[in-house]
């Protein structure tokens, strides 16, 4: 595959995901436009969540049966549309519908994607291809919340959905004139012979049955749950005590702190390899560890900027840590249905961040930052107990020899 293509596949990641997370440094503009208390304000970016859930369920599979590139040019230009109903929203109802619709069209377009990705690119540079598109979801995540506090400081919060409108349409047209068509370059551009046999419904079923007989996704999809649900405890609270005093920090300089994670997502990188080297249960401890342990500078938020700057650092490197072991295990385990897997996998990280985000901002209004920092560190000690008890039941012939450790 062509560089420029890679890359094309990388930017249309990032552009997508974006999508899913421009509304966590703008929630308290929304708070006070649309009138949602501070303990119910979590509901937007549950919305997202939930439309990412149904993505997932019901959109993501379709790339097993039909035309991939039909398939991702009709999605992007829904999401348009979705974006544009965002910054015209005139009340509520509207905004969180639109929200549910944007979650939905930017998981199914990134998820899509990526699957597009593998089936063009050669067997010995699929990985290189995947892991390029994957780089561009991590950093399209990483620059939303920066773009957005930027972009609303500016021009207000609506100004994001519009300035993400354009981009989608300028995405759009360059897709439209770069993708190859079914059976361009000798490549199979949907779904393989085995799974063009399945109907619709059938392809939903296999899901099913992946969920209850997996193990392996089980375990690590409930720990995947869980540790998504510390991240949105985080994220989705920070913007609330940053916009008041003592700090009263502006839109742009919230959202930057998301940058700050690009240092954990580099350290990261380190764990596929000793997931990969068999170490995948010792990784996980670790990290989970050191999300447990992230919430103590992260709790001091009101004494030190540098103090939270250091929290966030470890909350990222654990949770792309274990992410990544997740992954590694699960793709070990069944190696003829990945993109399903992928699907029943962030199955779980759609439940946990929308369980989380409304969990956070409620725990906000109780007992402020307090009450958040106690809620995340709780929910990551659950973490920590559940990795060590499901330790027992993990396969050893599919996910490596680590997983005797008792």
């Amino acid at each position: 595959m062509p560089r420029a293509m890679v890359l094309l596949f990388a930017i249309a990641c990032g552009v997508s995901v974006a999508n899913v997370y421009y509304a966590q440094p703008l929630l308290d503009a929304l708070a006070a436009e649309f009138g949602f208390t501070q303990a119910a304000v979590g509901v937007v970016v549950t919305a997202t969540q939930i439309g990412s859930a149904l993505a997932l369920i019901l959109v993501v599979p379709l790339g097993d049966l039909l035309d991939r590139r039909r398939l991702i040019l009709t999605q992007l230009l829904l999401l348009l549309a979705a974006l544009a109903g965002v910054a015209t929203a005139p009340f509520s109802a509207a905004l969180l519908a639109g929200m549910l619709l944007v979650g939905m069209l930017g998981t199914a377009m990134t998820q899509g994607l990526i699957a597009y990705a593998a089936t063009l690119a050669a067997p010995d540079e699929r990985g290189r291809v995947v892991g390029t598109a994957q780089a561009g979801v991590v950093i399209g995540l990483l620059l939303a919340r920066t773009m957005a506090g930027f972009v609303a400081d500016i021009a207000g919060w609506r100004m994001v959905y519009f300035v993400s409108a354009v981009l989608a349409a300028m995405l759009l047209i360059l897709l439209y004139g770069r993708l190859p068509k079914h059976g361009e370059d000798g490549n199979q551009v949907h779904g393989g012979s085995a799974n063009e046999r399945l109907s619709y419904f059938q392809l939903l079923a296999s899901m099913v049955q992946l969920m209850w007989r997996d193990r392996v996704l089980q375990i690590r999809g409930v720990i995947a749950m869980l540790m998504f649900a510390v991240m949105n405890i985080f994220w989705s609270a920070l913007v609330l005590p940053l916009r008041m005093p003592p700090y009263s920090l502006s839109h742009t300089a919230i959202g930057a702190f998301g940058l700050i994670g690009v240092v954990g997502t580099l350290g990261a990188a380190r764990a596929g390899k000793l997931a990969d080297g068999g170490k995948g249960q010792w990784t996980s401890g670790m990290a989970l560890l050191l999300l447990l342990g992230s919430w103590l500078p992260l709790s001091l938020l009101s004494q030190s900027l540098w103090l939270l700057a250091t929290g966030v650092v470890m909350l990222d490197l654990a949770a792309q840590a274990i992410h990544v072991t997740n992954q590694s295990m699960i793709f070990r385990a069944n190696t003829g249905a990945h993109s399903r897997l992928v699907a029943c996998y962030m199955i779980f990280y759609a439940v946990g961040s929308g369980v989380g985000a409304i969990m956070s901002t409620a725990a906000f209004a109780v007992l402020g930052w307090l009450g958040v920092s106690l809620l995340g560190a709780g929910v990551s000690l659950l973490a920590l107990l559940f990795w060590a008890g499901s330790l027992r039941y993990m396969p050893v012939s599919q996910v490596g020899q680590d997983d005797r450790m008792t």
